[in-house]
């Protein structure tokens, strides 16, 4: 029988926006679904939750395996009997020029970020149609959206959430199960631990920047439940990328020149 509360799954639920994203979720009534690579991760934050008067399960969660999934899948019947949102956010992050990131690399990224996401929405969407309800939250990157130097294998993937996020859109209208695509930037996570460059100067960067950001995984989980609640499709989570989405849009030569003066510094630094 159908479980009578909201459910929510979320995958890398461990750490960063996946943690903040349960937690907000659960403070809203919802039963959570606690996945990550990391068993004791997922364990950690679920007893929190518990703690605080939440539910759910939890349970550990290596998202490129399709057998990972179908046994979540499994616990998400045994436990709930349907589900009521999806969010496929666990991800990595490699920098590099095409040619200087190793095809292992490559794989790796895409595995993670793209083919995971196809996976996830390939095996609960038939349910979500059964059931005429749901939604779907697709975790990108404001890089998947727009060029940005020397994150080749990274952007491609993100890239591929959304055109993969935008077609799921206009296939799943009138079904009954929204959409929701979010592309954040540099928000200070735990990204960087798994991260994979052959130039240290990269993972430098990436820290650097993420310490700037003032946004953090708790404002972007408050976003994405606004934007489920509202069934809006778009997030982007910082200020300035809303606007550098729309500059790009309306002057796209002029974006272009400005990515190449980054990229000219990127090289400067390089050969410093």
């Amino acid at each position: 029988m159908r479980d009578s509360r909201q459910t929510i799954l979320v995958t890398g639920a461990g750490s960063g926006f996946g943690e903040a994203l349960v937690k907000r979720f659960a403070r809203a009534g919802f039963a959570v679904g606690v996945t990550d690579i990391d068993a004791g991760r997922a364990e950690s934050v679920l007893k929190e939750i518990v703690q605080q008067g939440g539910s759910g399960f939890a349970a550990a969660m290596d998202v490129t395996s399709q057998s990972a999934w179908e046994g979540v899948y499994q616990q998400v019947i045994d436990h709930w009997g349907g589900l009521d949102v999806l969010v496929n956010n666990a991800g990595v992050a490699a920098a590099g020029r095409l040619e200087d990131t190793p095809l292992e690399h490559w794989q790796w990224v895409l595995d993670t970020d793209l083919v995971s996401v196809i996976r996830g929405c390939h095996r609960f969407i038939p349910l979500l149609r059964q059931q005429g309800r749901g939604h779907i939250v697709n975790v990108a990157s404001f890089a998947g959206m727009t060029p940005v130097p020397e994150v080749s294998a990274y952007a491609t993937a993100k890239a591929g959430v959304v055109a993969l996020s935008e077609q799921l859109r206009v296939d799943l209208a009138g079904s009954g199960v929204g959409v929701t695509l979010v592309c954040p930037a540099y928000v200070q996570t735990r990204l960087l631990e798994t991260f994979r460059s052959n130039d240290e100067r990269h993972r430098k960067m990436a820290e650097r920047w993420m310490a700037k950001s003032n946004v953090t995984a708790e404002a972007v989980a408050e976003q994405i439940f606004k934007a489920v609640r509202k069934r809006r499709f778009l997030v982007l989570t910082h200020s300035e990328t809303r606007w550098l989405w729309r500059f790009r849009r309306w002057f796209p030569e002029r974006y272009f020149r400005m990515m190449i003066k980054v990229s000219d510094k990127l090289k400067s630094r390089r050969r410093a």
